[in-house]
């Protein structure tokens, strides 16, 4: 919500994660930026939004603590101890990402030292909170421009 995102866009890409199976956190974050989008174009003035404090980074050493988990974006506020949108929006204002991002980067840096060790890439993609080893692959090379295999083999000679 906020960053130019239209309400139709907003409930597609839920829509989308909602059918495509995706990580309870990413499912509560699309649909806190759809009901904040409509909740933008329905508003008569914009609502000056609170700055963001101790709750942030509550919810950063939680996913951190816990990065393997499929936590969704309820539990995570209650961890930080605010409301799912304060939580959201004051994530992407401190960290430029929303959780679900940031919680994927942990993952995906644990993998790394795992594979940098020489692990098998199924047994890394199980142990570091990845659905499967071909979702550890998409991600990898989306973020490191290279296959976990690749990656392992380059680290272990």
């Amino acid at each position: 919500a906020g960053s130019g995102t239209t309400g139709a866009g907003a409930l597609r890409g839920l829509h989308a994660a909602l059918l495509g199976g995706a990580p309870a956190l990413r499912r509560d974050e699309l649909l806190t930026a759809a009901v904040g989008t409509l909740v933008d174009r329905a508003a008569t003035r914009r609502l000056r939004a609170a700055p963001a404090g101790g709750f942030v980074e509550r919810a950063r050493r939680r996913l951190e603590e816990c990065y393997t988990d499929d936590i969704g974006a309820d539990a995570l506020a209650e961890a930080a101890g605010c409301s799912r949108f304060v939580l959201y929006r004051g994530f992407r204002r401190e960290y430029g990402m929303a959780p679900s991002d940031y919680q994927r980067q942990l993952r995906l840096r644990a993998a790394r030292r795992l594979l940098a060790r020489g692990g098998a890439i199924g047994d890394v993609a199980a142990r570091t909170g990845f659905a499967d080893q071909s979702h550890l692959t998409r991600w990898f090379v989306r973020c490191y421009g290279m296959t976990p295999g690749g990656y392992r083999d380059a680290c272990t000679g």
